[in-house]
C-alpha cells in the first residue's frame, strides 16, 4: 500500500502542476479530472474508502463536468473552433492518459491484491451521517467549501460584465 500511495500521490502532484502551468483550459481541466482521480486513490490507500469513492464520484464526476459546460458557454466563435479542433488531437491527450492509466493500473492492483469482501454488508443511513460527520468531517467541509466556490464562481461568470442586478 506504501508504494501505492507514493505513486499516486506523485502523480497527483504532477498533475496539479500540469493544471497551473497549462495555457488552455482545456488542458488543464483534463489534467485536474487526473488529479482528483489520483487525490481518489490517496484516500483509498489511506483506509478511506468512502472518501475516496465521493471524491471520484462528486469532484471528478460531477464538478469537473460544470467546469466543462463553463469552458463550453464560453465558446468565442470560429477561432474557438479552430482552437477546439486542436484540442482533440492525441497529443492534446496524450499527458492525461498516460496518468489516468498508471493510476488505473495501480487501482486494479489494489484491488487485485485486497482481502476480504468487497461489501461489508447493508449500511443505514445512521451510520452514514455518523461517518460523514465523525471521522469524515473535515473532507464533508472542505466539499462545502468547494461547492460554495464554484457557486459563487458560476454567480459571477453568468453575470453579463458591467452590469449589476437591479435592487
Amino acid at each position: 500500500m506504501a508504494a501505492a500511495f507514493i505513486i499516486s500521490a506523485i502523480v497527483a502532484a504532477l498533475a496539479t502542476l500540469r493544471v497551473i502551468t497549462a495555457s488552455r483550459a482545456v488542458h488543464a481541466l483534463l489534467y485536474l479530472v487526473v488529479s482528483l482521480l489520483a487525490v481518489a486513490v490517496v484516500f483509498y490507500t489511506l483506509g478511506a474508502p468512502f472518501a475516496a469513492a465521493l471524491e471520484a464520484l462528486v469532484y471528478a464526476g460531477a464538478i469537473m463536468v460544470l467546469f466543462i459546460f463553463v469552458v463550453m458557454m464560453m465558446n468565442l466563435g470560429e477561432p474557438a473552433a479552430r482552437r477546439e479542433r486542436q484540442w482533440m488531437a492525441p497529443r492534446t491527450w496524450a499527458g492525461p492518459a498516460v496518468l489516468a492509466l498508471a493510476l488505473l493500473a495501480e487501482l486494479l492492483a489494489l484491488l487485485w491484491r485486497a482481502t476480504g469482501p468487497a461489501s461489508g454488508g447493508e449500511v443505514g443511513p445512521g451510520a452514514v451521517g455518523a461517518l460523514l460527520f465523525g471521522p469524515y468531517l473535515l473532507a464533508v467541509e472542505l466539499a462545502s467549501l468547494l461547492l460554495l466556490a464554484a457557486l459563487v464562481t458560476a454567480h459571477h461568470l453568468g453575470r453579463s460584465a458591467g452590469k449589476e442586478p437591479d435592487r
